[in-house]
């Protein structure tokens, strides 16, 4: 079964989570993307946020949040996407680069605008009262 490895970044204000939609997409997800060879987690992180959303990550306020796997939107059935979730303080403004074309807070209510991934992640914030 193939496995589509990510990290991603979870901001949440005000009852609100962080999302972002590419260029040429529907869906919201949460900000972050794939390891380059070598990369560990934090890296990866800190490499993609700033990449995205212009804002630099303060590496000792990152804290593990958890692991989430669904199936991985556009792919064959069998494909999986495995989301591993940190939280962090951030420096700098909020701006989409790269290839994201919009910034969003969405609310719980908001989530079926986001992946698959996400609607379990949002599911599981909503059952420890983060959301």
């Amino acid at each position: 079964m193939p496995i589509i490895d990510k990290i991603a970044w979870l901001e949440i204000q005000n009852k609100s989570i962080l999302s972002t939609r590419s260029k040429g997409k529907n869906i919201f997800y949460f900000p972050g993307g794939k390891r380059e060879f070598g990369e560990t987690d934090v890296e990866a992180l800190i490499r993609e946020i700033k990449e995205e959303l212009t804002v630099e990550l303060q590496v000792n306020t990152l804290e593990y949040i958890g692991t989430f796997e669904a199936q991985a939107d556009g792919h064959p059935l069998d494909t999986i996407v495995r989301m591993t979730c940190y939280s962090g303080k951030y420096f700098g403004k909020l701006e989409a680069s790269s290839e994201i074309e919009e910034i969003a807070w969405l609310r719980y209510d908001d989530k079926e605008k986001s992946s698959t991934v996400d609607k379990i992640i949002f599911n599981w914030l909503r059952s420890n009262k983060t959301l």
